[in-house]
């Protein structure tokens, strides 16, 4: 698939990321615990989306970049690579830390931490809509120049 196709979808991840993260900070400045099965189902959508898109990153947007030939690109490239591994290792541990029966017992702690969670993945998309993204479709630019002719 192409590069310009691929932003548009790593975007729109962004878009479903940020609806249901909102829907998550929602449930978590309640201060009572909503239906589990509430709960799971917003749960299970943010961390399908979140796997979805962190690995369509990994596989063809990182590689891509990497592959450029261009020295800034490759750097920032490495750069983002080095902190995604960090932010997809701390929310598995967290979304397997927290179990219904975890949240039951803990309601408190498990809006704290999904807070801070959410906060880094938020900031990370800041981060990759600012920097990264951009940088990609400037790769991805004369290939569609080049298509046309």
């Amino acid at each position: 698939m192409h590069l310009v196709h691929e932003m548009r979808r790593l975007r729109a991840e962004h878009a479903a990321l940020a609806t249901l993260s909102h829907f998550l900070m929602t449930i978590v400045v309640a201060p009572v615990p909503p239906r589990a099965t509430e709960l799971a189902s917003v749960r299970g959508m943010f961390r399908d989306t979140l796997v979805r898109h962190l690995k369509c990153e990994d596989w063809i947007l990182y590689p891509r970049l990497k592959a450029s030939g261009d020295p800034d690109l490759r750097r920032l490239a490495a750069e983002f690579v080095g902190e995604v591994g960090h932010i997809a290792e701390d929310f598995i541990a967290y979304d397997t830390r927290w179990t219904e029966v975890a949240i039951a017992a803990d309601w408190l702690g498990f809006c704290a931490e999904t807070e801070a969670v959410l906060d880094a993945i938020g900031m990370r998309i800041e981060r990759e809509e600012a920097d990264l993204y951009p940088a990609a479709e400037q790769l991805g630019a004369p290939l569609r120049r080049v298509a046309r002719h």
